[in-house]
């Protein structure tokens, strides 16, 4: 039998340390606060298919480290594909992969989260270099979010989007990338050397949405399309935002609602339904109104308030530096090593790669760079197909 003691000095040269009550109170205070930002989920999926592109992913129990309940965390995504399913497959079934791929293991809860939304975008851009592998031309926009605890993080690219309803506010947690909601995404193309217009008919006339050429994509960030030029990119939108413990309710729809209602209308149509409920309400409220047009999915989750501790007092995270985000000298992209001097961050500008500092990642070697500057449209394109070509959705 063994026995328990507050602090018993061990004496050099063998047996098993014991742990000083100090650190074993601090431990239990810490597992504690831990508990109470713990939130319990509740999740409701509807879906009206009409070309059958839109993929979901719903994932609520997932662990960073396999095995161990105190590093759980939730995942969920929407993928509404376009000119074919394969890239939203595709990407529902690497992308949290990618993800988890690009953050050290070994972090703990609050550098893991710190790390999170910029592992998101390595993984964002990873998924989709790939997915060029396939030599497929469909793409797919993507909204994806990862609750950890009273945490939530939003990483999109398209124009799906994620809305949070928490307190009698309304967030908005995705950017809408169609190029007649975004005037900076226009201004991006058009001065790296893209084109933005609509479609040109017989007598000069120009129709339909806004769209990049060549291609005639009406999006300006996705992952795919490999097909429509080096100015649609898959650097996602990202946004990471702390609950209070009186939680919340998110809404994570494709086009086929948000070309219809408003995040108000959404909210009001299904307030007082359980998330299943209220999925289908909110998809049946857009249909109603227009038709079956697209593919409309929604997903509701609700973050549900931990009563026992709705009274405790919110204490606001003070930012600090977080060290040890990424793998240091790994290009987040190919994986392949990097010296200290070959390193470049996706932050920092390609002529001034600087000194690597273990909190400037994730990091990219040379060719991957150069490639991600293409992407981005910071090297002008060389085919200058005519907006007269096909376009696509």
């Amino acid at each position: 039998m063994s026995t328990r003691s507050k602090s018993v000095p061990v004496p050099a040269g063998g047996g098993a340390a014991t742990v000083p009550l100090a650190v074993l109170l601090r431990r239990e205070v810490v597992s504690e606060k831990t508990a109470a930002e713990r939130p319990e989920l509740q999740v409701g999926l509807f879906s009206q298919a009409k070309k059958g592109e839109d993929y979901t992913f719903l994932k609520p129990d997932c662990e960073r480290l396999p095995g161990v309940p105190s590093s759980s965390f939730s995942a969920f995504g929407l993928f509404d594909g376009h000119n074919g399913n394969g890239a939203a497959i595709y990407t529902k079934e690497n992308l949290l992969s990618n993800i988890l791929t690009a953050i050290p293991a070994d972090l703990n809860r609050e550098d893991w989260l710190a790390a999170l939304p910029r592992a998101m975008v390595a993984a964002f851009v990873k998924t989709d270099k790939d997915f060029q592998t396939k030599a497929r031309s469909s793409g797919t926009t993507v909204t994806f979010v990862i609750i950890d605890g009273l945490f939530i993080t939003v990483a999109s690219v398209g124009d799906s989007r994620c809305v949070l309803e928490a307190e009698g506010s309304i967030y908005h947690l995705s950017a809408d990338h169609r190029f007649d909601a975004s005037k900076e995404e226009v201004d991006r193309v058009t001065e790296s050397g893209g084109d933005v217009g609509r479609l040109n008919v017989v007598g000069g006339a120009e129709i339909g949405p806004l769209r990049c050429w060549p291609g005639g994509l009406c999006l300006s960030r996705s992952i795919g399309d490999q097909d429509v030029g080096q100015f649609i990119v898959p650097v996602p939108y990202v946004k990471q935002v702390k609950l209070s413990t009186a939680g919340g309710r998110l809404i994570i729809s494709s086009d086929g609602v948000w070309d219809v209602l408003t995040a108000e209308v959404a909210f009001n149509c299904s307030r007082t339904l359980p998330p299943e409920a209220a999925a289908e309400q909110i998809v049946k409220e857009a249909v109603q109104q227009k038709g079956l047009r697209d593919d409309t999915t929604c997903i509701v989750v609700d973050i549900l308030p931990d009563k026992a501790n709705l009274t405790m007092p919110h204490t606001k995270k003070q930012p600090g530096m977080v060290r040890n985000m990424f793998k240091l000298f790994i290009c987040a992209i190919c994986q392949v090593e990097l010296k200290p001097s070959q390193g470049i961050s996706v932050h920092e500008d390609s002529s001034q790669p600087g000194n690597l500092r273990r909190w400037d990642g994730p990091f990219l070697c040379q060719g991957c760079q150069e490639k991600k500057e293409a992407m981005e449209g910071k090297r002008r394109s060389r085919d200058s197909s005519s907006r007269n070509s096909g376009s696509s959705e």
